[in-house]
């Protein structure tokens, strides 16, 4: 059994309702279709319902089952606008402007949802930008207690691999915070080990990556991996860490021994934490399109309640896979 059935399965058993707001995409039409008929969550569609219907009429897909709402019809709309307006008031929120913001921006409608419990979580992302799908969520569902900031993941399930957990990765952070700080990248690395053992089930090793190890090369980029290996084993000194790793002296036993002998992470890591953005989208993006990896997300970590982001480029079977990802997700909120 692949890693994404072990996760439906597991969705399976708690079903949790899902919002998917981006009704007028296909993949997204086919994945809501494909959810409700493997029993993996309860679906929200928003949006006109002769519209959405006539879409699954074109694709020849049933919806049977799925919950459409239309913001201008909704017997909730005022509740939810309150909800709104309280919680941006102090951003310069007005009533008027809450309401117009719900009728007509679907992602917002389908976060505020989660907040006011109607929802379980969200996913997004198929025909928005990063920062579309994300910003609601940040803005109303806030930070989760306890937690420093807010980070991107994905799962990454490799094909015929003999590294990581039998192919499966956690990379971060590869979707939202352009440049961490050392004491960030220590906290991506903690909220990373928890996304793991949660969605993984396995011990989380982690390997925070550079382009030196140990001392190889001199570079102020290389200092901040340190600073932020320091600071995770003051702060949480629970984890199994490490680092400045490269990446192959984090996951090839061989390379390992002669690169960082002793070291409890270096051949052994499953957990990567990228010195910055680029390095994080870059790498999951070749390890999915050359590697042929399975890449689920970006996840987010560290949020109050789950939403989730979509690549662009993704499949409806990636949509499937998210929203099941998110229902687990949801089971352990």
């Amino acid at each position: 059994m692949s890693y994404i059935d072990v996760i439906k399965e597991k969705a399976r058993q708690d079903k949790k309702t899902i919002v998917l707001p981006e009704t007028t995409d296909k993949r997204t039409l086919i994945a809501a279709s494909n959810i409700v008929a493997e029993g993996i969550a309860d679906i929200i569609m928003i949006g006109n319902e002769d519209k959405i219907m006539d879409g699954a009429t074109w694709l020849e897909i049933e919806l049977d089952g799925v919950k459409i709402i239309n913001p201008e019809t909704c017997d909730k709309l005022d509740h939810y606008v309150d909800i709104l307006y309280e919680t941006r008031k102090n951003k310069g929120m007005t009533p008027e402007k809450a309401r117009e913001v719900l009728l007509n921006d679907y992602l917002t409608f389908g976060v505020i949802m989660v907040k006011a419990n109607d929802a379980d979580g969200m996913v997004a992302g198929a025909c928005h930008a990063t920062a579309d799908t994300l910003r609601p969520a940040l803005q109303i569902l806030k930070t989760a207690p306890g937690v420093k900031l807010v980070s991107g993941f994905f799962l990454m399930c490799v094909p015929d691999c003999d590294f990581g957990e039998k192919g499966t990765f956690l990379f971060a952070d590869c979707g939202l915070n352009q440049d961490p700080t050392a004491e960030e990248l220590a906290a991506i690395a903690d909220t990373s080990a928890k996304s793991f053992k949660s969605l993984v089930g396995t011990k989380p090793i982690i390997a925070m990556l550079s382009h030196s190890t140990k001392g190889s090369a001199k570079h102020e980029l290389v200092d901040k991996v340190v600073e932020a290996t320091r600071i995770a084993h003051e702060q949480y000194p629970h984890l199994t860490l490490d680092g400045e790793l490269q990446p192959d002296a984090a996951l090839v036993p061989q390379v390992a021994k002669s690169k960082a002998p002793g070291s409890d992470v270096a051949g052994k890591a499953n957990v990567l934490i990228f010195p910055n953005l680029d390095c994080g989208n870059i790498g999951y993006k070749l390890v999915q399109r050359l590697g042929k990896a399975e890449a689920y997300g970006p996840m987010l970590q560290g949020i109050s309640k789950p939403v989730n982001d979509l690549s662009r480029g993704c499949s409806w079977q990636d949509i499937v896979g998210v929203v099941a990802l998110t229902a687990v997700q949801a089971q352990l909120a």
